[in-house]
């Protein structure tokens, strides 16, 4: 077993031994929460965010288990909210059915509320320095909210059957989707301390890794079967994706510029980190 993925299984048990524990006599509300986040997942922003303090402050790996579950947390979260009926209205989540399909949409969305703030508090407690936590907190606030992930949800649910230009539609994916794993990258590198320079090589990094992953995610919208995906796909008709304004092979080729413009970008990280990261690229894109 290589060292990331036995991080990734330390991650796996940690998350497992710290669930949400709900007080009060709700029938299903710690369920819910329990099993949204058991079922799986990449945790590709843990990995992302585990795999910068694994390679530059190793001895602070344990110490940030907390903050990458509260990463993963507030992803979750962002997942749940998405499936709702009021926006994608699906039916399949991780390969498990969503949370208002087993429960109801008033459970989906008040675990999604849950998680949300639960996050903050898992990285507030975690065993970190108070300024460190403060700046952790104010990076995944600025990445998971107005300024990032919810602005962008706000324009694809907004302009659904509009065509948006090509830079509209990478304005709307760099906030809905690059921002908050460019954040799981700076996170890493604030609870090392890095310094300012590598933050934003970093940082940088993560936006054009998070274009790839979008380009990728609707790649497999247009190509793959629901049972491959593990959820809904074809389902992209509306939306505005890159395989909608491109076409298929334009989005092909789209993903091969942003594999070349990330490899640009790594050569600007430390060697080390760098090689970490190009063998997680090379993972989950097939790079």
């Amino acid at each position: 077993m290589s060292r990331q993925e036995t991080m990734l299984r330390n991650f796996e048990l940690y998350l497992e031994e710290n669930l949400p524990v709900v007080d009060g006599f709700h029938p299903h509300f710690q369920k819910a929460l329990g099993e949204i986040l058991k079922a799986g997942g990449k945790r590709f922003r843990p990995l992302l965010l585990l795999s910068v303090v694994d390679i530059c402050s190793p001895l602070l790996l344990q110490n940030s288990y907390p903050v990458a579950l509260g990463l993963e947390m507030l992803h979750t979260y962002s997942l749940i909210h998405d499936d709702l009926p009021s926006m994608d209205d699906a039916n399949l989540r991780r390969g498990y059915p969503t949370l208002h399909v087993t429960y109801d949409e008033v459970t989906a969305i008040l675990s999604g509320d849950a998680l949300n703030t639960d996050a903050f508090l898992k990285i507030s407690t975690a065993p970190l320095s108070d300024k460190i936590k403060i700046e952790l907190v104010k990076i995944l606030a600025q990445n998971g909210g107005s300024g990032g992930m919810v602005i962008g949800q706000a324009i694809d649910c907004e302009f659904e059957d509009r065509v948006l230009m090509q830079r509209e539609l990478e304005f709307l994916h760099l906030n809905k989707t690059a921002k908050l794993i460019a954040a799981s990258l700076l996170m890493g590198a604030t609870i090392c301390e890095l310094d300012k320079n590598s933050k934003t090589a970093i940082y940088n990094f993560g936006l054009n890794l998070g274009l790839l992953f979008q380009v990728q995610d609707d790649i497999i919208d247009a190509t793959q079967s629901q049972e491959e995906a593990g959820k809904p796909t074809g389902n992209d008709e509306h939306k505005n994706s890159f395989v909608n304004l491109l076409g298929l092979e334009g989005a092909l080729r789209y993903k091969k510029k942003a594999l070349e413009a990330l490899h640009v970008e790594l050569k600007k990280l430390d060697k080390n980190l760098a090689t970490r990261l190009d063998t997680i690229v090379k993972g989950y894109f097939n790079g």
